[in-house]
């Protein structure tokens, strides 16, 4: 009798922790990067570091989501 998980079972749950573990970084490094560099709220810096930090965390999570859908429509 073969012992360990149904590989079915087993895609499943890497396409859970892959999706989990890719939000979850995608998330500590904006909110990260944000308020390290003071990059997510208007201080004494430029306005225009404020909308690239916007506009590229924007592109990302596209890219995140676009990669999600592709991860599970598989």
């Amino acid at each position: 009798m073969e012992q360990g998980w149904d590989p079915d079972v087993k895609k499943f749950f890497l396409k859970i922790i892959n999706s989990f573990s890719l939000g979850l970084l995608w998330m500590m490094s904006a909110v990260g990067a944000g308020l390290y560099f003071r990059l997510a709220y208007r201080t004494d810096i430029s306005i225009v570091y404020v909308i690239l930090f916007y506009v590229f965390f924007s592109a990302t999570l596209v890219l995140l989501v676009w990669y999600l859908y592709r991860l599970w429509n598989k």
